[in-house]
């Protein structure tokens, strides 16, 4: 049996899917499941500062972010995604590079702040990218991290590994990613859940945490680097 490999199976799955992703990956931006990252990544993190864009995807978060005046840099595992997002970002500064998550390639304390929306659950070690984000992330900086919630469907893409197989999508709850950061040198700043539709006709407002964490969709973190200056 031939040795997996993560960041080849990786690509492999995200560059077949990205002409179906870009066929949609504006309309969750603009009105859809991610239509209000942008706005609250902007309550916490100033104009003109270093973004990265971890897992960018075709690079319409990126694009958002340019808009809202961040420098941004982008980074994927898919080549295909990286073409895309280039075309998309060609009337601004924004700039894109093919890349794992797990070993960037940038020097410590290099942005102010990131964000990663649908991709630290895509990631062979989200530990380990955890602390790769604190690494290139400044002290007092932050990222922003949206996981996919209880209700965003059946888990197609890890069921798998109740076979023992290897698979590429590590599952993960809001409440898990939440401990996950607050135990390896991240504060939470604020969050905030996005629901489907049947959902929202409930009174959201009036359950308790938990019960909205259990039926969000997307669960949306803004964390704080409390890492040590030096």
């Amino acid at each position: 049996m031939s040795q997996y490999k993560w960041n080849e199976e990786a690509e492999k799955q995200w560059n077949e899917r990205s002409s179906g992703w870009n066929s949609k990956s504006m309309e969750m931006w603009n009105s859809g499941s991610r239509k209000d990252i942008a706005p609250f990544f902007a309550k916490y993190v100033k104009a003109n500062r270093t973004v990265c864009d971890l897992g960018c995807g075709d690079g319409v978060g990126s694009l958002k972010l340019t808009e809202l005046g961040y420098s941004v840099v982008g980074i994927d595992v898919s080549e295909e995604m990286i073409d895309k997002a280039k075309q998309i970002n060609s009337g601004n500064t924004a700039q894109f590079l093919k890349g794992d998550i797990s070993s960037l390639p940038f020097e410590n304390d290099s942005f102010d702040a990131i964000l990663a929306i649908n991709s630290l659950e895509w990631t062979e070690h989200p530990l380990h990218v955890m602390k790769e984000i604190q690494r290139i992330v400044k002290p007092g900086g932050n990222a922003c991290i949206g996981i996919l919630g209880p209700t965003a469907g059946p888990r197609i893409n890890s069921f798998r590994r109740l076979y023992n197989e290897k698979v590429i999508c590590n599952t993960m709850m809001p409440w898990e990613l939440e401990i996950l950061a607050i135990e390896n040198g991240w504060e939470k700043v604020d969050s905030f859940g996005v629901y489907k539709q049947g959902v929202n006709q409930i009174p959201i407002g009036s359950l308790s945490f938990e019960l909205r964490q259990s039926l969000s969709f997307m669960w949306v973190f803004m964390l704080k680097n409390n890492k040590a200056h030096f």
